[in-house]
């Protein structure tokens, strides 16, 4: 049967070739031109038409100073008067226009957020240690982690306290019922326990221990525990400095045990403690979303996950030298005084 020129168009149109292309190759008569619905095809006998021109007007060009004011106010806060406290890309794109009179796109501005790598709307913490011995004890650390004395065995050593036993006042709903996994915005507590854990840094392994309560005594049980497996070496301990971990008792036991050597990160900052690492990871991928009946089932689920976490134990790797650490250190204490400066003003 013969085929019309309205089927040769529905059909290779179908398939979704170029239809520019298609009438400069010759494959199309312009004259033939028909829409699927038999419709005149008007643009088709456009002859203002370019095959390959993109139609519509120019994009309009938003001047330097423009782009440069929209990175000034992103890496600042916004105006006391204005209420916020953090710029997004539509309030930001309002002030300019109704204080400053600059139009300009949420898109817009979205875009040089991701060309200049801002994220207003993002926020974090900090904290600059005021230890008179930061440097040194950085380098103590980062030295342990980054070059491990032969033979020696590095723990990374710390408590996670008063993690609670929360259980939801209804039954959580799978993702099966919906597109996420739905719980109760209440809870009931039932109580808490302490999570000693330490890590060893040359092989990833996690020893953990739940305490009801968190004092000398109990950090000392678990001290002794932590180091048998690795009698007859020598051992270095990283810990923060809690008080707990410097009772008299403590030292005693210090004393008889030659072999052992506590390594203190500086007061303030426990981040650069690894056991930290691995209890952010604990926390996200078995604590926080978790329901717990009792504080002996929150106990049994972190049991589990460290016999877990110990089958395929991979350590951390750490990159960080002391003097990088130190360097950005610096910088922050640098930004921090101008801030302190500029509002002293």
């Amino acid at each position: 049967m013969g085929e019309s020129h309205g089927d040769r168009f529905v059909a290779v149109s179908g398939v979704g070739l170029d239809l520019d292309r298609l009438i400069v190759e010759g494959h199309l008569d312009i004259r033939e031109g028909c829409t699927p619905l038999g419709r005149p095809t008007d643009r088709l006998h456009d002859p203002s038409r370019v095959p390959g021109k993109r139609r519509g007007g120019p994009r309009t060009q938003v001047p330097p100073q423009v782009r440069a004011r929209v990175i000034a106010l992103t890496r600042m806060s916004p105006p006391t008067e204005s209420g916020l406290s953090h710029w997004s890309t539509r309030t930001l794109a309002d002030h300019l226009k109704r204080r400053e009179g600059v139009s300009v796109s949420w898109h817009y501005i979205a875009r040089i957020w991701r060309e200049e790598n801002l994220k207003p709307h993002r926020s974090g913490t900090f904290k600059i240690s005021k230890d008179p011995a930061f440097a040194e004890k950085v380098a103590d650390v980062v030295g342990l982690y980054l070059a491990p004395p032969g033979g020696a065995v590095v723990l990374s050593i710390d408590e996670k306290t008063q993690v609670q036993a929360l259980d939801r006042t209804q039954p959580v709903l799978p993702a099966a019922f919906a597109a996420m996994e739905k719980r109760t915005h209440d809870y009931v507590r039932h109580g808490t326990t302490n999570l000693f854990a330490a890590l060893n840094v040359t092989t990833g392994e996690v020893l953990g221990e739940c305490k009801p309560n968190r004092n000398g005594a109990s950090f000392l049980a678990f001290l002794k525990k932590a180091v048998k497996p690795h009698a007859g070496k020598e051992i270095h301990i990283v810990l923060d400095n809690l008080s707990t971990h410097t009772t008299p008792d403590v030292k005693a036991w210090l004393a008889k045990n030659p072999q052992v050597h506590f390594h203190f990160t500086p007061v303030g900052s426990s981040w650069l403690n690894q056991i930290e690492i691995w209890f952010g990871i604990i926390t996200r991928k078995s604590i926080r979303r978790g329901t717990f009946a009792s504080v002996n089932v929150l106990v049994k689920q972190i049991r589990d996950y460290i016999n877990s976490w110990n089958e395929n134990a991979k350590p951390f790797t750490w990159t960080a030298t002391a003097d990088e650490i130190l360097a950005k250190v610096r910088l922050v204490q640098t930004t921090v005084k101008k801030l302190v400066n500029n509002n002293s003003k």
